[in-house]
């Protein structure tokens, strides 16, 4: 897969022709090593771990503008070993730890991006970006706007975020409300080894800044990865399952267990269909409208605490702009509101299967 980094946007493409754009545990997944580039074969199974590692290893190979750095990314290879072997390929002026300052870190990859480089920096853990946040909403975002277009920040904010893992406090946030909410971000999360490769590819490609969302859960997850596919469009959801009777609406984390549910639903008799985000910001529309008109009813799933949330977001959009195609109010399936629960009852707050299939239960099927 090349790159060209003078035109970033121009090179993207949808891969699924769907739509446009409008402590806990520290056991971690083996990275593929960096040296494994150039092998013959361009399609591999890989876990989303080794997918993440595969793409900036791609992207540090394709542009010498590239940098990684964060906390114990370097000879450590980070927490969950996304950034294994980049070092020891790349050198210490391309990949390396820093202090254990988060609003350092964002403040100097601002000030790299706007002198003509493309960092990509590691949080670590979502709710350790929050010291960086002030340097996200104030400059990050708005430097672009600020500058009338005439300073671009070509960053990424790398952020293994959710829950899923057995994860204590500060270990386990889903944090995307923030980011949406803030205008001049670009807001990504991948659910399969495939988009987790193509989407950040595309990411450090992009002329802007983008947060992009690692679901930690789904580090171990594998999947088939096409190297040479094209890169999937910042913007564009998916079809990740088809059906006829309801519209399962997930992103990241979510998005396994919605397909979960689906397959659960089909043993009774029910065929859902699910759509996969890929992308927050920009939102889909298109994609997700012509999947719930097609299908009357709507679900949507998320990790994060459901009172003024992404998924209040979403669950509006399509109230507005399928409401006369509904033949029911849309659901929500998220946490609960309040602060995310220990280890041994995470199970209990995360959304799962059987709380999917009660909202699709709920969806006035006695009126249609």
């Amino acid at each position: 897969m090349t790159i060209a980094p003078t035109d970033p946007v121009a090179k993207q493409a949808d891969t699924n022709g769907s739509g446009s754009a409008s402590g806990g545990s520290t056991a971690t997944p083996a990275a593929e090593p960096a040296s494994a580039t150039g092998a013959a074969s361009a399609t591999r199974t890989m876990t989303m771990a080794q997918a993440l590692n595969r793409a900036l290893a791609d992207s540090l190979e394709a542009d010498p503008s590239v940098v990684v750095f964060g906390e114990d990314v370097g000879v450590l290879g980070g927490v969950f070993r996304i950034t294994d072997g980049l070092t020891a390929r790349f050198g210490e002026q391309r990949c390396f730890d820093t202090p254990l300052a988060e609003a350092g870190i964002v403040g100097t990859a601002v000030g790299m991006a706007m002198n003509g480089m493309r960092p990509v920096v590691e949080m670590q853990f979502d709710a350790f970006a929050f010291p960086a946040f002030e340097q996200i909403v104030d400059h990050v975002a708005k430097m672009g706007n600020r500058t009338r277009g005439a300073v671009r920040l070509p960053m990424v904010i790398r952020i293994p975020y959710a829950g899923g893992i057995g994860g204590v406090e500060h270990h386990s946030d889903s944090s995307e409300a923030y980011y949406v909410h803030t205008p001049g971000l670009t807001v990504v999360s991948p659910a399969t080894p495939q988009d987790a490769y193509g989407l950040l590819r595309a990411a450090i490609a992009f002329p802007d800044p983008v947060v992009f969302l690692e679901p930690k859960k789904l580090y171990w997850s594998t999947g088939e990865v096409d190297l040479d596919a094209p890169i999937p469009a910042l913007g564009r959801a998916r079809i990740a399952r088809t059906g006829t009777d309801a519209t399962l609406i997930a992103y990241g984390p979510s998005v396994p267990v919605a397909l979960a549910a689906a397959e659960a639903a089909e043993l009774e008799g029910r065929s859902l269909q699910v759509i996969d985000l890929r992308s927050l910001v920009p939102f889909d529309d298109e994609t997700v409208c012509d999947a719930v008109r097609s299908t009357g009813r709507a679900v949507v799933i998320a990790e994060a605490p459901g009172f003024a949330s992404m998924a209040s977001e979403i669950a509006a959009r399509v109230s507005e702009r399928c409401f006369h195609h509904l033949l029911a109010p849309v659901r929500r399936v998220t946490g609960f509101d309040t602060p995310f629960a220990p280890p041994k009852l995470e199970k209990f707050y995360l959304p799962g299967v059987d709380r999917i299939l009660d909202a699709v239960d709920d969806l006035q099927w006695e009126e249609s």
